[in-house]
C-alpha cells in the first residue's frame, strides 16, 4: 500500500483487493459526510444506508490505510482497563453502557462478516490473554471476576491448560475469552467498506478532507478535486488525522507497535503452535502478540517501531523471544514486516466528541480498534438517525484537549521499546 511493505505487510499481500473507487471530482450533496475510511467510517456509512440515510465516505489515502489495516487483527471484547474500572472514570450510567456495548461488540463484527461474506480468515474460537509471572497471574485473576461479575463467558485457565493450548510452557495461566476471535483486519476493513457500497453508500479514496465550513445550516467539506456538502459530518480519522479538527490527534499519544510473520511453518511444527487458533497478547509491561493465520504463519508483534536503530533491535529481539516461547519452533525467518501507531488516550478510553453542530466523532480506542470501531461507527449512525439522543449515547459528550506531554511521551515510548528489547531475555 502506497510502495511501502513496512506499513501493511503481510495483509496487504494476502487480502482480497479493495472495492473499487475513485477520487472526489466536482461537488456532491448528501445528507452525512464521514471523513476516514476505516472501522468507524465504513461502519457508520454501512449502518446508515442500512437506514436509508445517504452518506459520503472521503478517505485520503486507500480504505484501511490507518491503523485499520495495520494491527494484529484480535478481535477483543472490551478495553484495557479493568471492567470495574470504567464506572469509576465514566460514571455509573456510562460506564455500565460502555461494558455492554464493548462486551457484545466481537459479535456485531462476526455478525457483518457472516452476512456480507467478507473473506477475511474469521476465527471465532476466543483469544488468550496470558500471565507472565505471578503478578500477571494475579491481574488476570482479577478480570475474571469483573467479568464473570457482568456474565461474561470468560475463564482463568491453568499453566497446564495453557500450555496445551498456547504450545508453550512459558506462562503462568490465561483467561479465556470466547466472545473474541481473529481476523484478517485489512480484508475485514475492505470488505466492510464493499458492504457499505453494497447497501447504498459512496466512497472516494484519495481524497482528503482539507477544510470543513459552514454553508448555512449545512457544513461544506473541501477536497483537491471537489466537495461534499453535507448536514452532518462524522470525523472517523482517529489517530492518524490531518487536515480538520487535528486535535483528535493531539489529544492521543502515540505508541507504535511492530508485527512480524514467520514463512508458512512446516506442519509438525505449526500442529503444535495455537492448535485451537487462539489470539494471544501477555501481561508484560511491554507486551507481546501473536496468533496464526490461515497459511500457518506466526505472526509475532511488540511495541516498537521499525525504523533506524529499532529495525535491527526489535527483529533480533522477536528471533529470541520466538525461540524461548517456542523452543521447537526451530529455525524460522520472517516473510513480512510492518508497525503503525496506536493513538492512546490519557485514561486508555475512546471520546466522543461534538466539534461544532452536527459534527461529531468517536475516537481513541488505545490499540482496541476492530470490534469497538465497529460498534461506535453504527453508534454514531444511530445517533444521526435519531435512534440515540445525546443523554442514550455510551460515552458522555466530551471537549478534546491536547495530550499532555505527548511529543516527549512518543519518543520514550519508542526508545524505551528499543531499550527494553535490546535488553529483555524475554522471561
Amino acid at each position: 500500500m502506497q510502495n511501502d511493505t513496512k506499513t501493511h505487510g503481510l495483509w496487504e499481500t494476502t487480502a482480497p483487493a479493495a472495492p473499487a473507487t475513485k477520487g472526489l471530482t466536482g461537488d456532491v450533496r448528501t445528507q452525512v459526510c464521514i471523513v476516514g475510511g476505516g472501522y468507524t467510517g465504513n461502519s457508520a456509512a454501512l449502518h446508515l444506508a442500512k437506514k436509508g440515510i445517504e452518506s459520503v465516505v472521503l478517505e485520503a489515502r486507500e480504505i484501511g490505510f490507518g491503523g485499520a489495516g495495520r494491527n494484529v487483527g484480535l478481535v477483543n471484547a472490551g478495553m484495557w482497563v479493568m471492567p470495574d474500572e470504567l464506572p469509576n472514570v465514566l460514571g455509573e450510567v456510562h460506564g455500565a453502557r460502555l461494558l455492554k456495548l464493548l462486551g457484545d461488540a466481537p459479535a456485531a463484527v462476526f455478525e457483518i462478516v457472516e452476512a456480507y461474506r467478507i473473506d477475511c480468515q474469521l476465527q471465532k474460537h476466543g483469544t488468550l490473554h496470558c500471565a507472565v509471572g505471578q503478578a500477571g497471574l494475579d491481574e488476570l485473576r482479577q478480570r475474571e471476576t469483573q467479568w464473570q461479575a457482568r456474565g461474561a463467558p470468560v475463564r482463568l485457565l491453568s499453566a497446564e491448560e495453557t500450555a496445551r493450548r498456547v504450545g508453550s510452557h512459558a506462562y503462568t495461566g490465561s483467561l479465556l475469552d470466547l466472545r473474541a476471535g481473529t481476523i484478517q483486519p485489512l480484508a475485514y476493513v475492505r470488505g466492510l467498506a464493499g458492504a457499505a457500497l453494497k447497501e447504498g453508500a459512496a466512497i472516494y479514496t484519495g481524497s482528503p478532507a482539507l477544510e470543513v465550513v459552514a454553508d448555512g445550516a449545512r457544513w461544506r467539506v473541501r477536497t483537491p478535486g471537489g466537495s461534499v456538502t453535507a448536514d452532518w459530518v462524522i470525523m472517523a480519522t482517529d489517530a492518524y488525522t490531518q487536515g480538520p479538527w487535528e486535535i483528535i490527534r493531539r489529544e492521543q499519544v502515540h505508541l507504535p507497535y511492530f508485527n512480524l510473520a514467520t514463512e508458512p511453518l512446516p506442519d509438525p511444527i505449526r500442529a503444535t503452535l495455537l492448535p485451537g487458533n487462539e489470539g494471544v497478547w501477555d501481561t508484560k509491561e511491554v507486551l507481546s502478540s501473536f496468533r496464526m493465520d490461515n497459511r500457518g504463519r506466526l505472526i509475532f508483534g511488540s511495541v516498537g517501531a521499525l525504523r533506524g536503530a529499532g529495525e535491527v533491535i526489535h527483529r533480533s529481539w522477536a528471533l529470541r523471544a520466538l525461540h524461548k516461547i517456542f523452543p521447537q519452533i526451530g529455525k524460522v525467518r520472517f516473510e513480512a514486516e510492518w508497525y503503525g501507531q496506536i493513538g492512546m488516550t490519557d485514561d486508555n478510553l475512546p471520546r466522543f466528541h461534538a466539534f461544532a453542530p452536527n459534527v461529531i466523532g468517536i475516537s481513541g480506542y488505545n490499540g482496541r480498534g476492530i470490534a469497538p470501531g465497529t460498534v461506535m461507527g453504527r453508534t454514531l449512525a444511530e445517533r444521526i438517525a435519531g435512534d440515540l439522543s445525546d443523554d442514550d449515547l455510551p460515552l458522555p459528550i466530551t471537549t478534546p484537549a491536547d495530550a499532555k506531554m505527548r511529543a516527549i511521551k512518543e519518543v520514550f515510548y519508542e526508545v524505551g521499546a528499543q531499550a527494553a528489547h535490546l535488553t529483555d531475555s524475554r522471561f
